[in-house]
């Protein structure tokens, strides 16, 4: 009786076993620990995880150059870097480190103030993009009927459109300009991001605790950015990099074909320039080189930062350090 009672009482919920003094395991086979102690980790914030996330922090170092250079190349280049200053189609060398155009213009001084222009309008053209979606999302899923009916139809449209020849069609009839060419790339960017946030809204909108904050009466506003929008603050993030991206690289592909305005200074431009002046066909690689990959690796770094996103928000890719096993040995002795 007083055998069965004990056992009873050591395999009720939310107790543990008593383990064994020489194996350390108990009679079902475990630890002697709750499983939340051996498997779970303590909860960090995003900004904690990314700090400490290599992913993370060689992107954002990439970023940093790229930023730094773009703020100091008044202060590196003073003069103007449209500015013929050497010979024509001169290789890299001790005065000029990266060569220069078939005109005679400092590659490096090009590649320097283009980084200005292509992260400006790469950064604007993410947050306007971001920014649309987060509007359209939230209001599409936290009102429903007739308003998500009417924006998921207007996102839908956008998303059918073919991306490329409205950008063409859209670059070509209006003035040419870096305002133009913002215009056109967040008209064309934002319903993807716009589609992605409305389904993560979808799922926050029926949680308990939005429905307990409409149920006390708080505004619709205040619902969608104080308590939705801070529960998708990761898909948020991840929307933001990939649309500077697209801006960036949507940037360049519009200013090569011509459709920019050609009087700027941009790593779209000097790749403009550089297929006009026939760079490719005399083989003079420094010309376009330099553009093509600063272009990569901003895209390179943002998209390490993305996937560092990923992995500290997304339990299934976040890495659990287990505590190592003590030996039968030291146990035995303890």
């Amino acid at each position: 009786m007083t055998t069965s009672i004990a056992n009873t009482a050591s395999s009720l919920p939310g107790e543990t076993r008593a383990a064994d003094p020489l194996t350390g395991k108990t009679p079902d086979g475990g630890t002697g620990l709750p499983p939340a102690v051996s498997v779970r980790q303590s909860n960090r914030s995003l900004l904690h995880g990314l700090l400490t996330n290599k992913k993370a922090m060689t992107g954002a170092a990439i970023l940093f150059v790229f930023i730094a250079l773009a703020l100091l190349a008044p202060v590196l280049y003073p003069d103007n870097p449209s500015k013929i200053t050497g010979m024509a189609s001169q290789e890299p060398d001790a005065e000029y480190w990266l060569g220069t155009t078939a005109k005679g213009q400092d590659v490096l001084a090009l590649t320097i103030h283009g980084s200005r222009s292509s992260l400006f309008v790469g950064l604007t053209v993410g947050f306007a993009s971001t920014f649309i979606g987060i509007l359209v999302g939230l209001a599409s899923a936290y009102f429903g009927k007739f308003i998500d009916e009417a924006l998921s139809l207007t996102t839908n449209v956008f998303l059918l459109l073919p991306g490329l020849p409205l950008l063409v069609i859209l670059a070509a009839f209006l003035p040419p300009g870096l305002g133009t060419v913002i215009l056109v790339l967040v008209v064309t960017g934002w319903a993807g991001s716009a589609r992605v946030l409305r389904s993560q809204a979808l799922s926050i909108r029926s949680k308990d605790f939005v429905a307990a904050a409409v149920v006390t009466g708080e505004r619709p506003l205040r619902i969608m950015f104080g308590e939705i929008l801070p529960n998708m603050a990761s898909i948020v993030m991840g929307t933001l990099l990939a649309c500077i991206i697209y801006g960036i690289g949507a940037q360049a592909g519009l200013e090569f074909l011509g459709l920019g305005d050609v009087s700027t200074v941009s790593w779209g431009n000097n790749l403009y320039w550089a297929g006009n002046e026939g760079a490719l066909l005399t083989g003079s690689w420094w010309v376009f080189v330099p553009s093509g990959l600063c272009i990569a690796l901003v895209a390179f770094s943002l998209a390490l930062i993305n996937y560092a996103v990923d992995e500290v928000t997304n339990p299934r890719l976040r890495k659990i350090k287990k505590p190592n096993p003590v030996p039968t040995g030291k146990r035995a002795a303890a």
